[in-house]
């Protein structure tokens, strides 16, 4: 038997990457794992992957409060309220500060702050006394990259929410932690650096003490621990998954 065995739970950005990733891990530790995106026909092939008797699809924006509404309603309508929530999906692209324009500002906080924010805020009622809310921020946050100012601002607004929210949701016995990836193999890796890609990896890899950079599964196994009794005793921290990138 798993550890989530009897769970449910939803993975935001669960059709790709570091969410599908988690996605399969939380099926297989026993959760039935409702995943969300903008893509049917991703969302479809990730379905396949995690297994049908084990997920749920629902295609939305979580910018977008109508599409975060039809995803819980999809949610409650299984009767079981909500136990793990990974706040995954997130939105990222280079602008330095004289690049930076309203739209920049605009998408990327829409998605990664105020998208967030509602799909935390919208899944209260269902979320069960005891339940386990892990927030994706990341290592950018911390590391002044050159033209990620605004996506690492947005980042660090997620590790701040962290803290407020495990502050408040405390008394229900309600877990909120962060996790932050450092850099991580994924499509959204390849869609943000664009051109020769395994020169860029190469590269990235050689800032990382492990000398690689990680897997999506390598955040899978963190956030499914964060969801488990395991982690029972944290509170508000925030897991850096990053290979010693921003710790040596």
């Amino acid at each position: 038997m798993g550890q989530l065995e009897g769970k449910t739970a939803v993975v935001t950005g669960g059709g790709t990457g570091i969410g599908l990733a988690t996605a399969v891990r939380l099926a297989a530790e026993g959760a039935h794992v409702f995943i969300t995106g903008r893509r049917r026909t991703v969302l479809d092939a990730a379905v396949e992957t995690i297994g049908r008797e084990r997920a749920t699809a629902v295609v939305g924006d979580i910018s977008d409060l109508a599409d975060l509404d039809l995803l819980y309603d999809t949610v409650h309508a299984r009767g079981r309220g909500l136990d793990v929530l990974f706040a995954n999906a997130a939105t990222a692209s280079f602008a330095t500060l004289e690049q930076v324009t309203e739209e920049h500002f605009d998408e990327t906080f829409g998605v990664n702050v105020r998208g967030t924010l509602f799909t935390v805020r919208k899944a209260l009622p269902l979320l069960n006394d005891g339940a386990s809310v892990i927030l994706n921020a990341s290592v950018r946050a911390d590391d002044g990259v050159a033209a990620f100012g605004t996506y690492a601002a947005s980042k660090a607004a997620i590790r701040s929410f962290a803290r407020t929210w495990a502050n408040e949701l405390k008394d229900r016995g309600i877990r909120v932690n962060a996790v932050s990836p450092g850099t991580i193999d994924t499509p959204g890796l390849d869609a943000v650096v664009a051109g020769d890609t395994s020169v860029t990896k190469e590269r990235f890899a050689a800032q990382v003490p492990l000398g690689r950079i990680g897997h999506p599964d390598d955040v899978a196994n963190v956030v499914a621990f964060l969801a488990s009794e395991q982690s029972g005793f944290i509170l508000g921290a925030n897991l850096y998954v990053d290979g010693g990138e921003n710790q040596l």
